[in-house]
């Protein structure tokens, strides 16, 4: 397995390195109030992204259509309820 082989196969680990390293050269970027404002981005961008991506991992065949419906409607009155407060 070549060098270049090996990168492509352990990117994501790289990744996380490369990641690492620029923050204990620059740790002002992720600061509270810094540029990326991890206060926002962390606390509602990143926790829907990993929601959603369990989400899309979750298997269909276990979703049966009378439980589709019956969380739908649940959730469709209890949103409109909490709304019309």
């Amino acid at each position: 397995m070549g060098p270049l082989e090996r990168l492509r196969k352990e990117w994501f680990i790289l990744g996380i390195v490369l990641v690492i390293a620029v923050a204990r050269l620059e740790p002002g970027v992720g600061v509270k109030g810094g540029p990326l404002k991890p206060e926002i981005t962390i606390t509602y961008i990143a926790v829907s992204a990993i929601f959603f991506n369990s989400g899309l991992s979750l298997k269909t065949e276990l979703a049966d259509g009378g439980l589709h419906a019956t969380s739908r409607v649940f959730c469709c009155n209890f949103n409109q309820s909490c709304w019309w407060e």
